[in-house]
Order: structure tokens, then C-alpha cells, then sequence
């Protein structure tokens, strides 16, 4: 028969929702396998539905046997006879049916296994959709902002992702509309189906973004060692040149400061100290604690990574930073737990002799 409104109907869906029309072609099949089987208690069923020439055609077949023990699998010879003329013993025969006689145990039957069908489709596109972006900065659309909560819904394709207040910028005001970036930090798979954790506050969310504005880093010229971040205040980032002739420092900061001011302003404004990673633990805390000056980094003997620095007085609160901050991510990024003493005494501890 001729069913030109269901594969339209199919059309349109795979045009809304992104599942394809032979997914759910093959997901309709089995619902009419389900309904047949309900229906005449036989499951061997022959479906062939033509998108290009709008067929749908059903067929229950039955084995042709000379005397009938299970009416719902098998048909006498006579009766085979008036639907096939070479009809034989021991031969299948196949009985059309007509899709619109399924009737409402038919549609019933068929209604959550289809359903069910184009759910998974749709968790099976979206799935391919968050593995693509896996690990990746993107671009999305903030639908809305729940106004309890403050997480907001993007959506980039057809694809919708809840980032959650925790992970966006301190002070940051979403408005639905704005088009933001968001890092993909991993892929989880559940009942529900995929679901992207994503990100504006989380460290790797800075890498990519250098990664993107950064040729060198991108072709690995420059390389990235370590990066500690307290998102919307400060971003501590150590580097690292692969070529004697390229500064790494420079190459991050680009010309009068265009590449890394296009990332501090995606960042609403937060600090970032990129600095030169060494291999050389001493040269490498020194840098960390950057913008202060360091006199003197002495190393733990007992290999406790750990280690004393000496700063200028007048250098000491710029070394420590606010609530302790740049000491703080300093150690974070170096790995290394920094005392930071001034140039003129150890505070708090006894005189040696």
C-alpha cells in the first residue's frame, strides 16, 4: 500500500531531531514484529517499507503443512493454494496484511517500542555529537537560566547541555541568547542517556583556549607544562619552547598583548601569569611566584619537594598575593610547597645559634 504521510512523517522528524529515517524504519519493523506477534501469536513477518516509492507492505508468513496443528504459524495446502498457485508441503507462504487493520492493539503494541526507537536514535546522535567535542572548547547558545538555581541550558546543534553554576565564571550574568565558550571535560553515559560535564572554570579550559589563539602551541613548537587556575581571579600558566629562536612567553602574549587579551577578555577579565618553565626545580619556583622577585630558593635536603624562598621586604605581600593566592598557585602549578620568607628574618621561628 501506498503510505505517502508516514514517510513524510519520518522526514520531518529526522529534520527536528537529527535520527535518521532508516533507523526508524528499522525500529518501526520491530514494533510491527511485536504487533504481529500479539496479534496472531507469529513473529515471522515479512516488512518491506520504500521510502523512495512511499510502500509499506506486511506479510505473516506460515509453513504449508497437510494438516494444521498451530493455526498461528501453520496453513493447510488447500487454503495455501488460493494465495499462491505453487504453493507446496513444506514451503512458506506469505499472507498480506494490511497495515491500517492492525487496529488499536496493533498501534498500542507498536506506540513504546517506536517511541523507545527514536529515543535511542536520538541518544545515539547525541552521544557522536559529545564524543566529537570531547575534551574540546565549543561554542553554544544559552537557552535559559533557571532562576533558582543559576544553571544555565546551552544548546549547540541539536543538542542541549546544562552547565552548572558551579562551573561558570564567579560574577558572571548569563543572559539567554549569549553565545559563550564551555570546555567539554568528559562524556558520561547513564540510563538517560549521554550527558557532556562542561566547564568554564576548569584549568584545561585555558589550555585550549591558547591552544586555539597560539599557532606555535598548536603546531607544538611551544608547549604547555602546567597551568593552575582559580577561575575568575587568577590563572597561573608555565611554558616552554621546542625552538631556541621562538620565545614562548612572547609567542602566548602575541603582539602589544592581542593574544592573550582576547582570552583574559573571554575570561571576564581574569589575571593570568605566564611564565617560563624550567627543569631546574629553583629557576622554576623563582618564575612561579612571579610578579615578585625572588633572591634566593633553597631546596628540602630530605627530597620532600618542598623548599624555602627569600623575597625583598618590600616584595613579601606581592609574593604571598591576596589571601595568599599567588603562593597558593605557585605551589599548584610548580607541584612544590613554598615558604615564603622575607629577605631581612624568618618570622616566627627562634633565633639558631
Amino acid at each position: 500500500m501506498v503510505n505517502k504521510e508516514l514517510f513524510e512523517a519520518l522526514a520531518m522528524l529526522e529534520k527536528e531531531k537529527g535520527v535518521s529515517v532508516d533507523y526508524m524504519i528499522d525500529q518501526i519493523k520491530r514494533a510491527i514484529i511485536v504487533a504481529c506477534k500479539n496479534l496472531y501469536g507469529n513473529e515471522n513477518v515479512e516488512i518491506v517499507m520504500d521510502r523512495d516509492k512511499h510502500t509499506f507492505t506486511v506479510k505473516l508468513k506460515k509453513m504449508v503443512v497437510e494438516e494444521v496443528v498451530d493455526e498461528a504459524t501453520e496453513i493447510s495446502l488447500e487454503d495455501a493454494k488460493l494465495i499462491s498457485k505453487r504453493a507446496t508441503i513444506g514451503k512458506e507462504v506469505a499472507i498480506n496484511l494490511d497495515p491500517r487493520k492492525f487496529g488499536r492493539i496493533a498501534v498500542s503494541a507498536s506506540k513504546n517500542v517506536i517511541h523507545g526507537g527514536i529515543r535511542d536514535g536520538e541518544k545515539g546522535q547525541a552521544l557522536r555529537e559529545f564524543q566529537s567535542k570531547h575534551k574540546e572548547i565549543l561554542t553554544a547558545t544559552v537557552e535559559r537560566i533557571d532562576p533558582k538555581t543559576g544553571n544555565a541550558t546551552l544548546k549547540f546543534g541539536k543538542t542541549e547541555v546544562v552547565l552548572p553554576k558551579s562551573e561558570q565564571l564567579p560574577d558572571e550574568i548569563l543572559e539567554e541568547g549569549d553565545l559563550i565558550k564551555i570546555y567539554v571535560v568528559d562524556i558520561k553515559v547513564g540510563d538517560r542517556g549521554p550527558r557532556a560535564i562542561i566547564s568554564r572554570t576548569h584549568p584545561d579550559f585555558v589550555r585550549k583556549m591558547f591552544e586555539t589563539e597560539v599557532p606555535e602551541i598548536f603546531e607544538g613548537i611551544v608547549e604547555i607544562k602546567s597551568i593552575s587556575r582559580e577561575a575568575g581571579s587568577r590563572t597561573k600558566m608555565a611554558v616552554v619552547s621546542n625552538d631556541a629562536e621562538v620565545d614562548a612567553v612572547g609567542a602566548c602574549i602575541g603582539t602589544r598583548g592581542a593574544r592573550v587579551n582576547s582570552i583574559v577578555e573571554e575570561l571576564g577579565g581574569e589575571k593570568i601569569d605566564i611564565v617560563v618553565y624550567d627543569e631546574d626545580p629553583a629557576k622554576y619556583i623563582a618564575a612561579s611566584l612571579s610578579p615578585a622577585t625572588v633572591v634566593k630558593v633553597e631546596l628540602a635536603e630530605d627530597g620532600s619537594k618542598s623548599c624555602r624562598v627569600t623575597v625583598p621586604d618590600g616584595q613579601l605581600s606581592l609574593a604571598i598575593g591576596n589571601k595568599g593566592q599567588n603562593a597558593r598557585l605557585a605551589a599548584k602549578l610548580t607541584g612544590w610547597k613554598i615558604d615564603i620568607r622575607p629577605e631581612s628574618g624568618f618570622f616566627g621561628e627562634d633565633t639558631e645559634d
